[in-house]
């Protein structure tokens, strides 16, 4: 069937108002996408540039305002994230949450999550390895009879007296 187009998945339009219709809003798109400094090409396909809807994308200044506030509200969860490092709380989880979210808009902060999900994969499978394995089982039971051994000898001279109430060293 000829739709008239070179486009795959395009489909037959009785109507020549509609596809002129269709063929506008796509060049917004490509537009919009072009003007916000995103690549377009084989690297779009890859899932690179922004996920916002089309009639926002269409609106330079609509598009630059969500902009915005992704970037407020990815910041304010990493900020959240960071502050959580020293207490309690999931910090690295909500950091890599609000790199999420980022990602939704920026594409550096697509390719900087592309990153880390590589190199957390590859340390799991080094983690995975048996030798690997082997290796850090052995230096945890070496830890562990060093820890004994310690603990062994302080409780040999000193006993169940706490370090701050000896008294003859």
């Amino acid at each position: 069937m000829n739709t008239g187009s070179d486009e795959p998945h395009e489909v037959a339009v009785a109507d020549k108002a509609k596809a002129n219709r269709r063929e506008v809003e796509q060049e917004a798109e490509r537009g919009a996408g072009q003007e916000a400094g995103q690549v377009t090409g084989p690297e779009d396909s890859a899932g690179l540039g922004s996920r916002a809807p089309a009639f926002i994308k269409a609106r330079r200044l609509l598009h630059l305002s969500w902009q915005v506030g992704v970037f407020v509200v990815g910041l304010a969860v990493v900020v959240a994230g960071i502050i959580m490092l020293p207490l309690p709380g999931p910090g690295w989880v909500v950091i890599f949450g609000g790199m999420a979210i980022w990602a939704t808009e920026f594409v550096w902060a697509q390719l900087v999550l592309r990153w880390t999900k590589r190199k957390v994969t590859e340390a799991a499978q080094r983690a995975l390895d048996p030798r690997v394995r082997r290796r850090n089982i052995t230096l945890t039971v070496v830890g562990l009879v060093i820890m004994g051994a310690l603990a062994g000898i302080y409780l040999w001279k000193f006993g169940l007296v706490m370090p701050w109430k000896i008294k003859n060293q």
